[in-house]
């Protein structure tokens, strides 16, 4: 096996920006010439992304963060850059993908004592990730500061001593309290978790860094730990994909435009980052439509997202009255859009034979579409490249469970190899695809948008995202002691 240096993020808390920072430090490291893999032992996020399996022609989930950072990597994904997912499909359970594939459902409680059973598999994806790089950039999950979940943690301190991987933590200053939060880790972690850190980061900084200087060295006194940077606010990562349903409260601000989208907020929602690349278009702006709000009478387009569970998300939707706005919208003329779960409840009626989701066995769907979905218990998970009926190239990729079948189908939303994909309605204002990342197709995109009356710029959407991890590296190359971080990683060489 080949002997990889190795380096882990781990926070004091969610949403630091570990996912951002690893990107970065990713496309940093690329860019020199290294060729550096990402991982994230384990993740929890309903926004997942499709990866190769090696070895076999097929394809697994990871989270969309180790897309991202695979992306930025300038390398394929891999399931083995996040070998453990957890989805969320209510308040306490979620699906366990485990190397990519489905391997049950568990309760919170009943996840945590299987947890310790998965180091294995994790161990043996970071092994193979380390044959092939000269350097592994490893996330965490949530805090090491979470000493209630300690035992049996493969996400964290767990990974990190198994592996023998230092680990950095990182600080978020913009949320206050950040001294506290970095001292505070010291201060609660086992003496052997606390060897595992060799250094901290401050994230998040606004104005002028002398003015922390102090807190730095404070940072140090109370823990011994040296600082290894000051990370300012990197206004292009709001460019970049959300890993997980945190980032939707602030994507519910969106500023007022001549073209406005609106997006409920499904308490189970998926794959949101589909809608990115309309936030990116100017003269448009996407709103994300918290329960307890009314969908704006303003929209133009209405999107269904993507959801974990499907029958109980539809049935959130109706009890916030959104069906009733819906309708009403689409009676003044507006368009709708349903991706993956929301396709499926534009039709008549889901029906769940097999218990997949739960207990209820059928319901009612909205009504908009002339179609009828079965779930079923066989997952679809696959790399797609399609053209659209006009001709023009769609590339994304498929997760879901269920098959679609009806009348409007005759009018899909795209051909895979001659096969028809998607269902319209008659008028074309209304219209559902399995197919993610729809709207990253350039042309295709401009020619929606010109439809609803919106004419969109030649954006290039996957070169915005280069541009934007660009800016990202270059800002951490400017604010982070590199080398100081690639002596600490030439001290995890990996054990495993």
């Amino acid at each position: 096996m080949r002997r990889a240096a190795a380096i882990m993020l781990q926070g004091t808390g969610s949403d630091v920006g570990k996912t951002v920072l690893v990107a970065g430090l990713c496309r940093l490291l690329a860019d020199r010439g290294l060729a550096v893999r990402p991982f994230k032992p384990q993740n929890m996020s309903n926004n997942a992304a499709v990866a190769a399996i090696p070895g076999t022609e097929a394809f697994g989930e990871i989270g969309r963060g180790q897309w991202l950072q695979a992306f930025a990597s300038r390398v394929p994904p891999s399931i083995h850059m996040n070998p453990v997912l957890l989805k969320p499909q209510s308040s306490t359970g979620s699906q366990i993908v485990l190397q990519g594939r489905v391997a049950g459902r568990a309760e919170g409680r009943d996840y945590q004592r299987l947890k310790a059973n998965f180091l294995p598999k994790v161990r043996e994806s970071f092994a193979a990730l380390a044959e092939e790089a000269e350097i592994v950039v490893v996330e965490g999950a949530g805090s090491p500061a979470e000493i209630n979940l300690r035992a049996g943690d493969i996400a964290n301190m767990g990974f990190a001593r198994a592996a023998g991987v230092p680990v950095v933590l990182v600080g978020d200053i913009d949320r206050g309290g950040v001294i506290a939060a970095l001292a505070g880790t010291h201060l609660v972690l086992d003496p052997a978790d606390r060897a595992m850190i060799r250094g901290f980061l401050v994230n998040k900084f606004r104005g002028d860094p002398s003015l922390f200087a102090d807190g730095l060295a404070a940072v140090t006194r109370f823990t011994g730990w040296p600082s290894l940077g000051l990370v300012p606010h990197l206004p292009a990562a709001a460019r970049l994909p959300a890993e997980d349903s945190v980032a939707l409260e602030r994507l519910g601000r969106a500023e007022a435009a001549p073209l406005l989208v609106a997006v409920p907020v499904l308490p189970r929602i998926a794959n949101f980052d589909d809608l990115d690349p309309l936030r990116a278009e100017p003269g448009l702006a996407v709103r994300f439509v918290p329960p307890g709000e009314p969908l704006p009478e303003a929209a133009r387009l209405v999107v269904i997202p993507g959801s974990k569970s499907t029958i109980a998300d539809l049935a959130a939707l109706r009890s916030e009255g959104w069906d009733r706005d819906l309708r009403r919208h689409v009676e003044r003329g507006g368009h709708v859009v349903g991706l993956c779960g929301g396709y499926q409840m534009l039709g008549r009626r889901i029906r769940d034979p097999h218990r997949i989701e739960g207990d209820v066995a059928e319901a009612e769907g909205l009504g908009l579409l002339d179609v009828e979905t079965v779930l079923e218990p066989d997952k679809t998970v696959r790399e797609t490249r399609a053209v659209s009926p006009a001709g023009l190239p769609l590339e994304g990729y498929e997760i879901h469970l269920g098959r679609t079948e009806g009348p409007d189908r005759a009018r899909p939303v795209a051909l895979i190899d001659g096969r028809a994909e998607g269902a319209a309605s008659a008028d074309g204002r209304v219209f559902g695809t399995y197919l993610h990342g729809l709207f990253a197709a350039d042309a295709w995109r401009r020619d929606f948008l010109a439809r609803l009356g919106h004419t969109a710029g030649p954006r290039d959407h996957r070169a915005a995202l280069d541009a934007a991890l660009d800016e990202i590296a270059a800002a951490l190359a400017r604010h982070l002691d590199v080398e100081a971080l690639l002596a600490i990683a030439q001290d995890g060489i990996n054990t495993a």
